[in-house]
């Protein structure tokens, strides 16, 4: 873990449970492509970087998950290196509180403030391609999460942050986190017909050819909304539907997989609504989704 390896002339990954890029500018400078899950991935990176006697110029993040900028805090102390996230990625990077109060819709408790949902602030500035080295090129990736993107290089790799899931996460846990289904949707198809010399999901094994995980991925979205309609044939409460869900897919329910399960399912009824296959009723003081 936290082994560098380098996949073109000036491109690296950290390994990582949420793979980090490293591009060199130059001879003595790099860019990071996130900056891990926590101030220890942080520490490390920063090893890494004086190791190769690298100074840090800039912290380009994908998106604003926890597991991509919770290294952002401790490496621009150090570093004093710039960071950039897009839109509304650049609010959630400096103002952390707003991922797991999204997540939960309120006021997060206390549950939900750790450094997996709950990362440390950090000064973000806002992404734009005027902003990024000539080496680098943006590739918009929404669907995952707001404004997710993710970067070509002029070494033709490809880092795609979270667009997609290995097939052992997809099997293991089966729904994995989106917070726009359609968009998600569009973005896999996308990737799908991509064509570069390397790819780098942030959590799924480095290819040369996306194509098929990009399927596996796709074919999983549209599993979950058949068995969300399926549930839906009787009118049924987000509770119970979640409750079926993790029944049928043999999950183990606490307060991180309420909310982050709860929301992705949230987010396919709310697609399945906007595409005419449910609506809602109101019974009793109580929301049931159904089929049309």
């Amino acid at each position: 873990m936290y082994e560098l390896i380098q996949i073109a002339e000036k491109n690296y990954y950290v390994e990582s449970p949420s793979k980090i890029g490293i591009v060199k500018l130059n001879e003595n400078e790099v860019c990071l492509i996130d900056s891990g899950n926590d101030k220890d991935a942080g520490k490390k990176v920063r090893h890494i970087l004086d190791k190769n006697q690298w100074r840090l110029s800039a912290i380009y993040n994908t998106h604003s998950n926890a597991d991509h900028i919770g290294g952002n805090k401790y490496l621009q102390a150090q570093t004093n290196c710039k960071i950039y996230a897009k839109n509304i990625e650049c609010a959630f990077t400096k103002y952390t509180v707003l991922g797991p109060a999204f997540l939960f819709g309120a006021y997060p408790p206390k549950d939900l403030r750790h450094k997996f949902l709950y990362a440390g602030e950090s000064s973000a500035e806002l992404l734009t391609s005027d902003v990024l080295p000539d080496c680098l090129q943006m590739i918009d990736l929404p669907g995952h999460f707001f404004d997710m993107v993710g970067f070509r290089t002029d070494d033709d790799v490809v880092y795609l942050a979270d667009c997609l899931s290995s097939v052992e996460t997809l099997n293991k846990y089966q729904i994995s986190f989106v917070y726009d289904v359609g968009a998600y949707i569009q973005t896999l198809e996308t990737v799908k017909n991509m064509q570069a010399k390397i790819f780098v999901p942030a959590h799924a094994g480095i290819t040369d050819n996306i194509a098929p995980l990009a399927d596996f991925n796709i074919r999983k979205v549209y599993e979950i909304a058949e068995k969300i309609t399926q549930i839906c044939s009787v009118p049924t409460c987000f509770e119970q539907i979640l409750q079926k869900l993790f029944n049928e897919y043999n999950l183990k329910m606490n307060f991180e997989q309420y909310v982050l399960v709860g929301s992705t399912v949230r987010s396919y009824l709310a697609w399945l609504k906007d595409n005419n296959q449910l609506t809602v009723d109101f019974d009793n003081n109580i929301m049931l989704w159904k089929c049309i």
